[in-house]
C-alpha cells in the first residue's frame, strides 16, 4: 500500500503527470493509471486515510457491479473512429439491449477508459543528468527577412535537449551542412556549460556516415 499510496500523493499533492510518477517510482505508467483511475471512481483523494487498511479496503471495494454485463470494448473503440458516433450514443444502444443489467454512463466511460489505457503499449527509458544530449533539426524552415534589401532566405532549426531534465537549447542557421551542425554544437555546449557522455543525432546526413538500426 506506500506505493498506492505514494502515487496518490505525487498525483493529488505534487501534480505530477502519470508519466513522471511511473519515472519517479520505478514502475509503468500503466500502474499508475490504474490506481488513479480506482482512487478517482471511488472518490479517494487528499488527505488520504491515515492507516493502510482504511485505503486498502477503500480501494478493494472498488468492483464490478453484480449481474451488469461487460460490453464488447474493441467493438466499442472500432465504432467511435467512424463518423459521427459518440460515446453517448454507444452507451445508449448498450443500454437498450441489455436494460437493467448496464452500466451506468458515467461507469462505462470509465471503464472504457480504463480498458483503453491498457492497449497501449510503450517503453519507458530512464535517463540519467549529464548522460545524453539529442540533437536535431526541427520542423520546416523560418524565413528571415534582411532588413536592407528585402531579401528572404530560409534558416533550419537546430535543437538539442537533455535528456534527464529536456533542457533545451535551439537556434537558426543557413543550413544542416557540416560546418553550421559544428558550430551549432560549439554554442550547445558553451550555453549548457559541459558536455553530456553521448550525443543521440538523427538520420541526418551530417550526423551519420552509415546508418545502422543499433
Amino acid at each position: 500500500m506506500r506505493k498506492i499510496r505514494e502515487i496518490l500523493r505525487l498525483k493529488h499533492e505534487a501534480k505530477l503527470s502519470h508519466g513522471k510518477i511511473a519515472s519517479a517510482l520505478g514502475i509503468s505508467k500503466g500502474v499508475v493509471t490504474k490506481y488513479i483511475s480506482l482512487a478517482q471512481v471511488r472518490g479517494v483523494a487528499c488527505p488520504l486515510p491515515e492507516d493502510d487498511a482504511s485505503l486498502k479496503s477503500l480501494l478493494s471495494t472498488l468492483r464490478k457491479p453484480t449481474g451488469k454485463v461487460d460490453p464488447d470494448w474493441f467493438q466499442i473503440h472500432t465504432e467511435l473512429k467512424r463518423k459521427g458516433v459518440t460515446i453517448q450514443l454507444l452507451w445508449e444502444e448498450y443500454v437498450a439491449t441489455h436494460g437493467t443489467a448496464a452500466y451506468q454512463y458515467s461507469r462505462f466511460c470509465d471503464l472504457y477508459r480504463q480498458w483503453r489505457q491498457q492497449q497501449k503499449r510503450s517503453m519507458r527509458q530512464q535517463h540519467f543528468a549529464g548522460d545524453k544530449l539529442f540533437i536535431d533539426y526541427c520542423g520546416p524552415t523560418i524565413g528571415v527577412v534582411d532588413g536592407a534589401t528585402g531579401e528572404i532566405r530560409s534558416a533550419q532549426i537546430f535543437v538539442a535537449v537533455l535528456g534527464a531534465s529536456n533542457y533545451t537549447y535551439a537556434e537558426a542557421t543557413w543550413s544542416q551542412g557540416l560546418p553550421d551542425w559544428i558550430s551549432s554544437h560549439v554554442r550547445t555546449f558553451e550555453f549548457f556549460g559541459g558536455v553530456t557522455q553521448l550525443l543521440v543525432p538523427d538520420n541526418l546526413k551530417s550526423a551519420v556516415s552509415k546508418a545502422d538500426r543499433y
